[in-house]
């Protein structure tokens, strides 16, 4: 074997060095950082040493390919990230979009309590510690009726410390109709299993009776969980224990009773078309001894994980040593306190975006679709049909399947691609999220704030040239 000879035939010679890419680009383009031009240059080489080791082939390519390739992504690495992008999906919990903005003035109340000293476990008067959640605990107990609140930082973890707390060891029996897998891959089993629980599984996928949590409870029973299907919904042939016979059935043999509400509100807005699950306080009524929910959904918050519940039950949530490794940071708190004092003192529906957009009159929807079709006319682009259409869309975020939003929209239907239009969109320098169907770029105004409008008509007459 020729040895020599395999080695300047492997493909993988041809590719640039680093420093050789690296200079090419600061020579054509020198406003870009070195850190990020060498980590492009780093990454770009990775892959296409992995496409020539599977594919064993020889890939030329030019050094200005190079240059461009590794300048495009070294922009892209120096964006900020996250960057701000306009929300013309019409789903208000967008989850790929971070979800639903929180209030300006939580924003301020985040931002003041990062730049400045603050009494974040501290009082002042008395010149003691302090309890770095006593504040935000006692609004939300006053909102709710609990006896106590716990705060985490995100509903995953407060699931978990309950689960940690009252279960560590010992099993805990739920549906399996509601062993659900909650996004991103992360499952009811496994952080059953993490938790250090031992998972009972009664019913069937599709129907669970009272009967079947009766016959699981045993002597190693530590709680029974009942959980939210808040990403899908079952139809047909189904039944469920309802929270308040779950409730009655722990109360009878000694067992708390726990729900992972998911996303949860401390509004009653079953007036205004939200079921009656999703109104937190309600479920505790019902006789649930812990609730856990989301801050940053319909509670229209920061993230973060909420637990109400019981004295004794939340307070050794709270004296775990996990709840440390779970907490909040000084501007969530800040940031949530500001989201629970505007309950409170009834400006929520004014003031939190999440609930702005989510109650706004269809009404009020359809007025801003014909202001903003009329105003893409303008655009004049040849072949572009612009109309207000209404439609419905979900709220988004894991949260109440099967529930959607009447709404409207401004379809543009572009005498080219509507994908490409949709693409040229999201390259503006605010990127515009949109939706395509049928052939057409549905812009819909339920997210799209006002002041947003300048920029979104930018981005269009920009992808139109």
């Amino acid at each position: 074997m020729n040895l020599d000879r395999d080695v300047k035939a492997d493909p993988r010679r041809v590719l640039p060095s680093v420093d050789r890419i690296r200079r090419a680009v600061a020579a054509e383009c020198p406003e870009l950082a070195e850190w990020a031009v060498v980590l492009a240059a780093q990454q770009a080489l990775g892959e296409a040493r992995d496409e020539l080791r599977t594919a064993n082939s020889s890939s030329a390519t030019q050094l200005e390919d190079w240059t461009r390739r590794v300048a495009s992504e070294a922009r892209r690495l120096m964006d900020p990230h996250p960057r701000r992008v306009i929300n013309a999906t019409g789903v208000v919990l967008h989850t790929n979009l971070g979800r639903a903005p929180i209030a300006p003035g939580a924003a301020q109340a985040a931002a003041a309590a990062a730049s400045h000293y603050s009494d974040l476990e501290l009082e002042v008067g008395a010149g003691r510690r302090g309890d770095r959640l006593g504040p935000v605990a006692a609004k939300l107990c006053r909102l709710s009726g609990a006896e106590a609140a716990a705060v985490c930082n995100n509903n995953a973890a407060a699931v978990m410390l309950v689960l940690d707390t009252l279960a560590r060891g010992r099993e805990v029996v739920i549906s399996r109709g509601e062993l659900v897998e909650i996004g991103g891959s992360f499952r009811i089993p496994e952080i059953l299993e993490r938790a250090g629980a031992r998972l009972v599984e009664v019913g069937t996928t599709n129907r669970t009776h009272p009967g079947d949590y009766e016959r699981a409870v045993g002597p190693d029973t530590a709680l029974l969980l009942k959980v939210h299907r808040s990403n899908f919904e079952q139809r047909g042939f189904v039944a469920e224990v309802e929270l308040a016979e779950l409730a009655e059935i722990g109360r009878r043999h000694g067992i708390p009773v726990a729900e992972d509400l998911g996303s949860g509100t401390l509004l009653d807005l079953r007036a205004q078309g939200l079921p009656q699950e999703s109104h937190a306080p309600s479920r505790l009524r019902l006789g649930a001894d812990v609730v856990c929910f989301s801050g940053d959904k319909l509670l229209g918050g920061p993230q973060a994980g909420i637990a109400l519940g019981r004295a004794g039950v939340v307070g050794a949530m709270r004296s775990n040593p996990l709840a440390r490794a779970l907490r909040v940071d000084k501007m969530t708190i800040a940031a949530l306190d500001w989201t629970l004092s505007r309950i409170l003192d009834g400006s929520a529906e004014r003031e939190i975006p999440a609930l702005r957009q989510l109650l706004e009159p269809v009404e009020s929807l359809e007025k801003r679709a014909r202001a903003l079709a009329e105003r893409l006319r303008g655009t004049g682009a040849a072949g572009l049909a612009v109309e207000a259409l209404r439609g419905r869309a979900p709220l988004g975020g894991g949260s109440l399947p099967g529930f959607e939003l009447d709404t409207w929209r401004v379809s543009l239907r572009p005498a080219g691609s509507a994908q490409e239009l949709a693409a040229a969109l999201r390259s503006a320098p605010v990127p515009v999220i949109a939706r395509v169907r049928e052939d057409a770029v549905l812009l819909d105004v339920r997210t799209l704030d006002e002041a947003d409008t300048e920029l979104l008509e930018s981005a269009l007459e920009a992808a139109l040239r």
